[in-house]
């Protein structure tokens, strides 16, 4: 593998910001130090721009295999790495869903063939496959994926004994989707006998509410605590779940962990009205008071990971009715240019995005030498230059589906080149695509 030298970057890592050299050897950080001499294949010149270990996204839905018309495990890669994001971990709702070893690892094998960043893959959990679920190798996967709320296909777990069965025997991290199926069904049975078949889009978050949210949440909780299960929630979207999570222990000793996604910090129910169901999305975005409560949890570490939940949908599909638009948004390519906006408005450092977005993934995943700008460590490295105006436009979008909810807007910050696992897979717009991403692998016992 060619030799890469990074050339005076500004390093953004562990809190810690300073101008220094990275020498990249065989796939790894083989040296980071104020000045480095070395005849590398490749020198990169990074003076004014920041160097961050790459982003990893704990979760995305990729839709391969099944839903390749919305998206697949070559193109939502690409974006991914053009937006700075050089690991990804996937969902088992796919169709057919990985529910089986054999469905998993069929996953891994496309995903080498063709995904540009590194990868790992959900353990999907139903009501009745707990058995398979126990033959999960930990050190091999992220985590076991569990719908405690609606899904597609047979993912829905509702049934009280099979809950009790996977949070007392999964050793591993458990994720989580946490809605009310009750709530939510009761919701739309109301809505329907005021509206009909004509149900506003500014429903959504009073449909998959609040309410809904919370009790599940605090389920999922209740069960943790009491097998002392290592629970990860996802997507939590409502200022009432907070008071679910802890902020008075360090990431490494909390057993219940959460994520936030960048929608849910964004967005708020005030856009249904401009952008309808491009933001339709479970759980919902929430009126404006959630977003500000997510993001004050997420400042003190209540919320310890930001992610996406990239789920991508085609232009023709999002168009339709209330009922029939599927939820989903595709994010993958612009969640750091989403928390950039931020930066620029004063309300997060760029240390701290780089802790929630690379560092803490990486710690409350277990993962083997990704996460941080360390010697020894993969060379995970995106170069950003933080001044580069430039407009979300369907010719810079690279998701399948070939839209975005932010297409229109201007930005500030742009990922000029992304390394993945000492490849550079991203120089100014091209991707170079002989080498591929790496299979993820974990720490645990």
């Amino acid at each position: 593998m060619a030799s890469i030298l990074i050339k005076q970057a500004t390093l953004i890592n562990e809190g810690m910001r300073k101008i220094a050299d990275i020498l990249i050897k065989d796939g790894f950080i083989e040296k980071i130090d104020t000045s480095i001499n070395y005849p590398a294949d490749q020198e990169i010149t990074a003076d004014g721009l920041i160097a961050m270990p790459g982003i990893i996204d704990d979760q995305v839905h990729f839709r391969d295999p099944g839903l390749t018309h919305k998206a697949d495990l070559y193109t939502e890669p690409r974006a991914a790495v053009a937006g700075g994001v050089t690991t990804f971990m996937e969902m088992p709702n796919t169709k057919p869903p990985a529910l089986t070893q054999e469905r998993l690892e069929e996953k891994y094998l496309t995903a080498a063939q063709k995904s540009l960043a590194n990868y790992s893959f959900f353990m999907g959990a139903s009501n009745d496959n707990v058995e398979e679920v126990l033959r999960t190798d930990g050190t091999q996967i992220c985590g076991v994926k569990v719908f405690m709320g609606s899904s597609t296909g047979n993912m829905l777990v509702d049934d009280e004994k099979t809950l009790e069965g996977l949070f007392s025997q999964v050793p591993i991290l458990i994720a989580t989707h946490c809605e009310d199926e009750a709530t939510i069904r009761s919701n739309v049975q109301t809505y329907k006998e005021r509206y009909g078949a004509h149900v506003p889009i500014s429903a959504h978050p009073l449909i998959r509410n609040v309410e809904g949210c919370y009790k599940s949440s605090s389920v999922a909780v209740e069960l943790a605590k009491k097998y002392n299960t290592r629970l990860h929630i996802l997507h939590i979207s409502t200022a009432e779940e907070l008071e679910l999570f802890r902020n008075d222990l360090p990431l490494s000793e909390k057993r219940i962990t959460a994520e936030v996604c960048v929608h849910h910090l964004y967005f708020d129910a005030d856009q249904y009205e401009s952008l309808g169901s491009q933001i339709k999305c479970n759980p919902a975005i929430k009126e404006k008071r959630h977003k500000e409560a997510l993001f004050q949890a997420l400042l003190d570490n209540r919320l310890d990971i930001i992610a996406t939940d990239h789920a991508p949908h085609t232009w023709t599909e999002k168009q339709q009715s209330y009922f029939s638009a599927p939820s989903g948004v595709p994010l993958v390519q612009h969640s750091l240019n989403i928390m950039l906006s931020f930066v620029q408005a004063g309300k997060i450092s760029m240390e701290q995005v780089v802790e929630k977005m690379c560092h803490a993934p990486a710690q409350c995943f277990d993962i083997d030498r990704r996460g941080y700008l360390r010697e020894g460590y993969w060379a995970d490295v995106v170069l950003l230059d933080p001044n580069h105006n430039w407009t979300v436009a369907t010719s810079n979008i690279h998701y399948k589906c070939g839209w975005s909810p932010l297409e229109g807007k201007s930005l500030k910050g742009k990922v000029k080149h992304t390394i993945v696992s000492g490849h550079l897979a991203y120089d100014n717009g091209r991707f170079f695509e002989d080498k591929k991403g790496k299979r993820v692998m974990f720490n645990r016992d």
